[in-house]
């Protein structure tokens, strides 16, 4: 029995071992080969090391997936910076190569001249080493000189940290690596979609978290009494305390370098970190101490609460009090750069790689239309815009030149459901684009005209009438421009209709003018100094709301005596339909058949054949409407109304002759015309497309 026990043990033990070569052989297969990944990780100051080392242990812990060639340039191997490279021999790293690459110097032409010098000297590294991936961090102009001299070698690169923002030429030179870089490991959710704006394949991007969050979010709990407190500066900082006779105070103490393990445990306990350094506004968050940051170098850079901004900090009183707002605070501990996993995603990530992919990397451009080479078809072709007219009935959409053509056109009713009714607009958009084409029209975008409260800033319908159901809180914008790729403008039809005049009709070079819609309902538009007026709440121009009687008919806004109470098409119905129950609408020359609706055209014809309860309808339709402009006028003073609508012929007169019973003799000069432009609301979607496009103010 015992016999078997091991032998059970042993066989156990080989099959472990055994699908542990088959995994690693599948990776290794995965990746194009059979030989283990090879990973150059180049680091060229003691700041990236501290984001490089924990990448570089776990390669080094997986020696069955990776090799590990370590490059080391830059300020580690200047004296002035404390021979920064000893650390990454202390960690028992094998450094392969040593690059002196920095000119002395503290101007930006040395910082060139130590690019220039850095590129000269890689190549021989690189052609030696022959990585199949190399590791580079940050923003630092000797990681530019490794990205570029990496890519023109084919070499694949992997970037840490990119898609971040600080507000100095690091971002220039952070952004240029990411677009020489073939993979990405970004630390915050903000960094990725930056990536992902700048064109940057979203399939090669890794939301890691930073590296050096994996050690700190795990460091605070050591002790820390027995490590020396010390005060990392610059060269030109030390250079001035000392001038200042600073280093001779028992509480200052400047030193060129402070190991990685020790400088966490002191900024873990300080009482706050003053100072510039990036790693005031991400590393320091991990442990809630308090951060002044001076100046604008990390403008831009996402923060904890625990950070405060000095940006013009050139008064020592602005310093002095913000330590004193700062000093001796908690604060929660911050994860925005990561949650101290980051290490194994990059593994992982690595792991992932298939070096028979393409080596040339491919940008992840928007959609956008094709470009059209300048040709004569090009020249010859229309300006155009999608128009579209959202009516309590039907649903139009039109191709509309910048003339006012209107092209082609097409008719659907309205469908009663949101969902319904942005899909059939979208489905006749699509179909009037593509048929566009054959007509030879180049559309500009597309314009909206929809009943209700607009905010014309954003696309969005506010509130609608009772006509449109199912239509408030709506973005019509966002859904039609991604779906053509073009952009769209939407308005009150009220609008439109102005803006049609404005451009197409009897408005056109007018400064002032007022357009009364009068069909189903009541609306229009008002132009003051050859601009439309929208309102603080884009509420201005509801004209069919203007109360013309206190105890008038009950209007569909739920008020009363309202204009659209007596003037509309639906008021006219409803009193048509009332002489009809009491057999007193038809009249000689009338018939209708049985199943035929009641409308407000049989009230008008009544009139015209002498029904004269009929006439007196209209005339009171009339005379509510002509009060209502005697209003607008009174206020606006235009020089024009414009009555636009199947109803306008009919009310023109009585407008008229109320402005002249009625109106103050200042304003009885004002023209009243009969719009002739035969589809304003389509004239007018059109509009908002075409003015924009020909660099009118909207």
């Amino acid at each position: 029995m015992l016999l078997l026990f091991f032998f059970l043990l042993l066989f156990q033990e080989v099959y472990f071992k055994n699908l542990s070569k088959q995994k690693q052989k599948e990776v290794m297969e995965k990746n194009g080969n059979n030989h283990k990944l090879r990973v150059c990780v180049a680091t060229c100051n003691r700041a990236d090391y501290s984001k490089l080392a924990p990448i570089m242990f776990g390669i080094k812990a997986e020696p069955q997936f990776f090799e590990l060639d370590v490059v080391v340039l830059g300020s580690h191997l200047i004296d002035d910076y404390g021979n920064t490279y000893r650390m990454i021999e202390q960690d028992d790293f094998d450094i392969h190569t040593r690059l002196h690459t920095i000119v002395r110097g503290e101007d930006e032409a040395a910082m060139v001249e130590s690019v220039g010098l850095a590129l000269v000297k890689l190549p021989d590294v690189l052609n030696r080493l022959k990585p199949d991936i190399m590791i580079v961090h940050g923003d630092r102009f000797d990681a530019l000189a490794l990205a570029t001299s990496a890519a023109l070698m084919n070499i694949r690169i992997l970037h840490i940290e990119g898609g971040e923002v600080s507000g100095t030429i690091d971002d220039s030179i952070r952004h240029a690596i990411t677009k020489l870089a073939h993979y990405h490991v970004c630390c915050t959710r903000s960094a990725e979609q930056h990536l992902i704006a700048m064109c940057e394949d979203h399939d090669r991007i890794l939301l890691a978290g930073c590296p050096s969050y994996d050690k700190l979010l795990s460091a605070k709990n050591k002790d820390y009494m027995s490590i020396i407190r010390m005060w990392l500066g610059s060269k030109e900082m030390v250079r001035v305390m000392r001038k200042k006779g600073i280093e001779h105070h028992p509480n200052f103490r400047a030193v060129k370098h402070v190991p990685f393990d020790q400088f966490i445990q002191l900024v873990a306990h300080a009482g706050c970190m003053i100072g510039n350094s990036s790693c005031g506004v991400r590393e320091v968050g991990a442990f809630g101490t308090p951060v002044i940051n001076l100046g604008t170098r990390q403008t831009g850079r996402e923060t904890g609460e625990n950070v405060l901004h000095v940006r013009d900090a050139d008064t020592q009183d602005k310093i002095l009090h913000a330590l004193q707002l700062q000093f001796g605070k908690q604060y929660p501990c911050s994860k925005i750069y990561g949650d101290g996993n980051a290490v194994p995603r990059i593994l992982k990530f690595l792991k992932s790689i298939d070096l028979k992919e393409p080596l040339q990397k491919k940008f992840c451009f928007p959609p956008v239309k094709d470009n059209i080479s300048q040709d004569i078809d090009h020249i010859l072709e229309t300006q155009s815009a999608l128009a579209v007219d959202l009516g309590g009935t039907n649903l139009r959409v039109a191709i509309v030149s910048m003339k006012g053509e209107i092209v082609k056109k097409y008719t659907q009713l309205n469908p009663k459901t949101y969902e319904d009714r942005l899909e059939l607009i979208l489905k006749m958009c699509v179909e009037a684009a593509s048929e566009a084409v054959n007509v030879n029209c180049r559309i500009l975008g597309v314009g909206i005209s929809t009943g209700g409260r607009v905010n014309p800033r954003e696309g969005i319908v506010l509130h609608s009438t009772k006509l449109i159901q199912e239509w408030s809180s709506v973005d019509l914008r966002t859904p039609i421009s991604d779906a053509l790729h073009l952009p769209v403008w939407v308005d009150n039809d009220g609008n439109c209709a102005a803006l049609a005049e404005r451009k197409f009709g009897h408005g056109k070079g007018i400064e002032n003018f007022v357009t009364l819609i009068t069909g189903t309902g009541i609306g229009g538009g008002i132009i003051h100094q050859h601009e439309l007026i929208h309102g603080s709440s884009f509420c201005a121009a509801e004209l069919g709301h203007i109360v013309v009687s206190l105890d008038g008919p009950e209007c569909l806004c739920g008020s009363q005596g309202c204009i659209e109470a007596y003037a509309s098409g639906i008021a006219l119905q409803r009193e048509a339909k009332k002489l009809h129950d009491e057999d007193l609408l038809l009249v000689e020359g009338m018939s209708m058949k049985k199943e035929e609706v009641v409308s407000a055209a049989h009230l008008i014809q009544a009139a015209k054949l002498g029904n004269t309860k009929a006439d007196s309808i209209l005339r009171t339709a009339g005379t509510a409407l002509g009060l209502g402009v005697v209003n607008i006028l009174h206020t606006m003073n235009p020089s024009l109304v414009i009555l636009s609508g199947v109803l306008a012929s009919h009310y023109v007169n009585a407008v008229k002759d109320v402005i002249n019973r009625q109106a103050l003799s200042s304003v009885k000069t004002v023209d009243v015309v009969v719009s002739n432009l035969a589809d304003p609301a389509l004239l007018g979607a059109a509009s908002l497309v075409l003015d924009y496009t020909t660099r009118r103010i909207y």
